[in-house]
């Protein structure tokens, strides 16, 4: 598997400049490994600076965190630099969801930031955010979740974690930026509404597959709401509500009023439906919902 080639996606820049000595850090292993596997599997620097010292890309270090990740998962380091670094690659032992979710709680327990977001990478590329979310990202945070309620003060690593998958969804996100013109969805959270991961989540699966969408993000008060929809005319808007509590059904009435399609997403809603107001509870469905409206 290469990295750095998505099917349908832009390959990242090679920027950056690494000393040898802060790779080492960043990966945890010591410069005479780092030395080691440079001479033994011809996986060193690749920038020059000034024509004597070498210097590490942003690309060289993601291929080495990859690298280092097969290591871990069992491989032998010569194949794990084979598959990092070839354009052919070998073959990669395949990484089952709970394993990823794993490594992920790991990562975000120990606040690393850059494995977070490698790990991150790696998941959403090889899953797509659909499948990510629903058999990765929610497992982990559910058990974090549950951490918390017996007492375990883990909010560090849960926030550390959400804003990594927030920053993973905007990169992969933007790797499709030449989507079809013409109207879009409208991705809206209700005002009180802090969790807006799952509104994330549905922009990239929609981009990934060509749809236009827009996301507002969280905590937007019902005015700007109104303002942008009434400036983009959107095909349909989702008014996204994690709980009961945060469901503002005055935004979706004021909303029809004005004309739009509306449709409420989120199980804050499940008890507050509307007979001709459709509602939608996971992404296959609000995939579903906006691909009928854009071909309507």
């Amino acid at each position: 598997m290469d990295v750095d080639a998505v099917s349908g996606r832009d390959e990242p820049r090679a920027g950056g400049s690494w000393t040898p000595g802060k790779v080492a850090e960043l990966l945890g292993v010591s410069p005479v490994t780092l030395r080691t596997w440079a001479a033994r599997y011809g996986v060193g620097p690749t920038l020059r600076d000034d024509g004597r010292h070498r210097r590490y890309t942003d690309a060289d270090v993601r291929r080495l965190q990859y690298m280092q990740r097969l290591i871990d998962r069992g491989m032998r380091a010569r194949e794990a630099a084979a598959a990092a670094f070839s354009p052919a690659g070998e073959a990669v032992p395949e990484i089952s969801p709970g394993q990823r979710a794993e490594e992920l709680e790991r990562a975000a327990e120990d606040l690393e930031f850059a494995s977070l977001a490698a790990l991150l990478d790696e998941t959403l590329d090889a899953l797509g955010p659909a499948a990510a979310w629903t058999e990765v990202l929610v497992p982990v945070l559910h058990h974090l979740g549950g951490r918390w309620l017996r007492g375990d003060v883990c909010f560090d690593a849960e926030w550390a974690l959400t804003g990594e998958i927030s920053l993973a969804l905007q990169r992969y996100g933007a790797g499709f930026a030449n989507t079809p013109p013409g109207r879009v969805v409208l991705l809206a959270c209700c005002p009180q509404e802090r969790h807006s991961l799952p509104m994330e989540v549905l922009r990239a699966a929609m981009v990934e597959v060509g749809i236009p969408a827009v996301h507002l993000g969280q905590m937007v008060p019902a005015e700007t709401t109104v303002a942008v929809a009434a400036k983009l005319d959107p095909v349909v808007v989702f008014l996204w509500s994690m709980s009961a509590g945060t469901a503002d059904d005055l935004l979706a009435r004021r909303l029809r009023r004005r004309g739009f399609d509306v449709a409420t997403a989120g199980p804050g809603w499940e008890n507050l439906i509307e007979r001709d107001v459709p509602w939608v509870n996971d992404l296959a469905a609000a995939l579903e919902l906006a691909t009928e409206r854009l071909k309507a």
